[in-house]
């Protein structure tokens, strides 16, 4: 049976609440039977305990002793009594009938002793609830236990055996253990029969429900199931049989006459659209070219306007922090951890200065200063500006960078710009507890049009682009963050990427995560240049 059908999710849906509802009543009457069993044999047991201590009485008045070892040893016999033992007021037992433990002394915090001598003082009476207990014994058999108090009556102290003086109330304790198996026995044979009886209902009304649910359920909805699949694939000449009057009923003739207004309206559409499609497909695309030539030329006039407002803003306390950074690094000594964190405040100052001048260039369309640069000590030193905060959102970023990578003909800073929005992008994608991969290697396209390329890509686990966005987000100031972000990042990283004869795309699965692949490319040259990182170029 398929797990994902209405019919079957009925009857598992009504199986597991019969099974919890019968395991409840179950455990209830389990519970009540087996505080009903204990109260009978500790009833029973209590009543014992004082026929005993009435039988040894008259014995303990003649004073003979092996009279009463007697009357306990018979007593004994029956079945799940495990011992009867009397214990003198001083905790020594003196009569039992298992004899390793005669002479013995019992600890009053036991746990039969502690009912009366947990508190300091004895009780001198105990309720009938408290003179029973239930234990387990070392080899792990669960026991009733009780006891009856032997008190000094006045014709015990007037016999002539009598050690004891009359102001003494209590001489003794009679103490009898029951075992319990048989009633353990019994409430577990019971216990079984019970869920065999009700696993046995539980299957004979699931498999009812399952077959109601099947004739006046299931099958209506497999007629509409198969219509609407009809009316999808394009069919509507087939109707879906009308099994009866119920809602079902109702529903399948709604059904059909949709299926009749369907057809007539394809009809009529298909007539007007032999007359409309041609116009309509040449207007659209008239009017797609005109609103992306008009949204593009509004982005870039803006795109220049923001540019001057933040040169203008942001160049005078850039160059004053530059200006104290180099002051305080040429206080400190090469080497020292506080010049290499002051170095990069520096590097990171200079770029600064340098991105402001770039999303100038962005709207002029400023060609990039190039030159041999190594791609992976871009990546090393980019990542390690954007690592503290994701370690802090629980985001790992891993590198699996090429090692034999050859230099790339670039731009270190623009490259560097590129590197940090991607990765950048990629943290607000991940909520938390996500990971980043940068990886490098030469191009599996060794040719785009005539130059050799090498390939840089950002793969996120982070929520994805959906499909109607992704033609859309390198275009300026389109952006779906709430919140953060200007829409700026990406479309300036692709006029970047395009700059520098190469090219940028994206993969990418809503729920799964992105993967920004940027390519870029390599120039033979006779004698390379040494590697120039992005730190060293203002």
């Amino acid at each position: 049976m398929n797990p994902h059908t209405l019919k079957f999710k009925v009857g598992f849906n009504l199986a597991v609440a019969l099974s919890l509802a019968v395991i409840l009543f179950i455990g209830v009457v389990t519970w009540l039977q087996r505080n009903a069993l204990i109260d009978t044999d500790a009833s029973h047991l209590i009543q014992l305990s004082e026929a005993v201590s009435k039988s040894i009485h008259f014995a303990m008045l003649q004073n003979q002793p092996a009279y009463v070892d007697t009357i306990i040893q018979d007593v004994a016999q029956q079945d799940q009594i495990d011992r009867i033992r009397i214990l003198d007021k001083t905790g020594e037992i003196t009569h039992t009938t298992y004899f390793p433990e005669l002479g013995e002394t019992v600890d009053r915090k036991a746990e039969g002793c502690a009912t009366c001598h947990g508190a300091g003082a004895p009780l001198q009476e105990l309720p009938q609830n408290k003179r029973f207990w239930i234990f387990t014994t070392p080899a792990g058999q669960r026991m009733l236990g009780t006891m009856q108090v032997i008190r000094n009556e006045p014709s015990c102290a007037t016999a002539a055996c009598h050690h004891h003086s009359p102001t003494t109330p209590v001489l003794g304790v009679l103490d009898i253990r029951y075992s319990l198996a048989d009633m353990d026995h019994q409430l577990r044979r019971t216990t079984l029969t019970m869920a065999g009886l009700s696993l046995a209902f539980v299957a004979a009304a699931s498999l009812a429900a399952a077959l109601f649910i099947h004739r006046l359920v299931y099958l209506p909805l497999r007629d509409l199931e198969a219509g609407a699949r009809r009316v999808s694939s394009g069919n509507l000449e087939q109707s879906i049989p009308v099994r009866g009057d119920d809602e079902f009923g109702t529903l399948a003739k709604a059904f059909n006459a949709m299926t009749a207004a369907l057809r007539n309206s394809r009809a009529e559409l298909h007539e007007w659209a032999r007359t409309l499609e041609q116009k309509v497909e040449q207007r659209t695309e008239q009017l797609q070219i005109a609103q992306a030539e008009a949204a593009r030329s509004e982005k870039l006039a803006s795109v220049g306007l923001l540019a001057s407002g933040i040169a203008h803003e942001l160049n005078n306390p850039l160059t004053g922090v530059l200006t104290f950074s180099v002051l305080l690094r040429e206080k400190m000594e090469d080497g020292s951890p506080d010049a290499e964190d002051m170095d990069l405040v520096i590097r990171e100052t200079r770029r600064c200065a340098s991105i402001i001048k770039r999303l100038l260039d962005f709207a002029r369309e400023k060609p990039p200063e190039k030159k041999y640069a190594d791609l992976n000590q871009i990546i090393q030193e980019t990542v390690r500006i954007v690592e503290p905060p994701a370690n802090l959102r629980n985001i790992a970023i891993r590198l699996e960078l090429d090692p034999n990578l050859p230099p790339a003909w670039a731009d270190p800073d623009q490259i560097k710009q590129v590197i940090l929005n991607l990765l950048v992008n990629a943290q607000h994608a991940i909520d938390a507890n996500g990971s980043i991969t940068i990886r490098t290697r030469a191009s599996p396209q060794s040719l785009v049009g005539k130059a050799r390329m090498i390939e840089m890509s950002v793969a996120d686990t982070g929520c994805g682009i959906p499909p109607e966005n992704l033609k859309r987000i390198f275009d300026p100031f389109f952006t779906t963050k709430v919140a953060v972000g200007t829409g700026l990042g990406l479309s300036v990283s692709h006029s970047i990427a395009e700059a520098h004869g190469g090219s940028i795309d994206v993969d990418s699965e809503v729920g799964k995560g992105s993967t920004f692949r940027v390519r870029l490319p390599l120039m033979e040259a006779p004698v390379p240049a040494e590697p120039v990182s992005s730190g060293e170029a203002l």
